[in-house]
């Protein structure tokens, strides 16, 4: 199955309510989306309200998230909400899904159809906070889980024997590194990320810096499947038009 993210204000930042894309997506398109919803800006009145919404235009994949801090983006001075915990709001999501009812015990008239989706960082240390979070996840209604960015296949490796005891499709995030002055930033500034120094002189020394980008994704893509994850969650930033060139490069089609 294919399916694309669809983003709720990343990083604070001011974009489309996500519902207007996701169901342009859906039926313009024919690709089915993964509608991601926060914490931040929306306490569990609303949250629920923006569920059954999209239970009614047909979405069918959902990722709880907690949400960047408003002090990251844009809009400094905004009030954060954060009625709900990651945790909770799958709670939340599974009360509606599979009791039926919204978070206050009500019967809901129909039960939206959904599956939900969790997130992990599989390049923190320690590692062992971040596998009891997903286990709680596990246990409040999650049914996968997509990762931060990762680069390293130790990382990688690491996760599956530290996840080995959980029964959870799990798809690693890769984003194409499109510059060394990206690979840079995101070693140095995104919690987690581990960019191996082999990847960053590869970049470096390159004639065609596209093509770099689009082979060492290919290579982790390749790796990725090897290692027999349930999937893979590509970010293209930027690069969306390469994304079949990359997953034909990495043979996973």
């Amino acid at each position: 199955m294919v399916a694309a993210n669809v983003t709720d204000n990343p990083l604070g930042i001011v974009i489309m309510n996500t519902l207007v894309p996701c169901h342009i997506m859906q039926n313009e398109v024919g690709l089915e989306a993964v509608y991601q919803v926060t914490c931040r800006d929306r306490n569990r009145i609303a949250i629920q309200s923006d569920i059954l919404g999209a239970a009614a235009l047909g979405i069918k994949n959902v990722l709880a998230l907690t949400g960047d801090h408003p002090s990251l983006g844009d809009h400094p001075q905004a009030k954060p909400v954060f009625d709900l915990g990651s945790v909770e709001l799958v709670d939340l999501l599974r009360t509606m899904i599979h009791d039926g009812t919204d978070y206050a015990g009500n019967k809901l008239d129909v039960a939206p159809e959904m599956a939900i989706g969790v997130a992990l960082s599989p390049g923190v240390e320690p590692l062992e906070p971040e596998i009891m979070k997903l286990e709680k996840k596990i246990a409040a209604g999650a049914d996968f889980a997509q990762t931060q960015c990762v680069y390293d296949t130790g990382v990688l490796e690491k996760m599956l024997d530290a996840t080995s005891h959980l029964d959870l499709p799990i798809l690693p995030g890769i984003a194409p590194l499109k510059s060394v002055g990206m690979a840079k930033f995101m070693a140095a500034n995104v919690p987690g990320v581990t960019i191996p120094k082999e990847m960053i002189d590869t970049l470096k020394n390159a004639k065609d810096i596209k093509d770099a980008t689009i082979e060492i994704t290919a290579g982790l893509l390749h790796d990725i499947k090897e290692l027999g994850f349930a999937g893979v969650h590509i970010m293209p930033v930027g690069m969306d038009a390469y994304v079949g060139e990359i997953i034909d490069r990495a043979g996973i089609r």
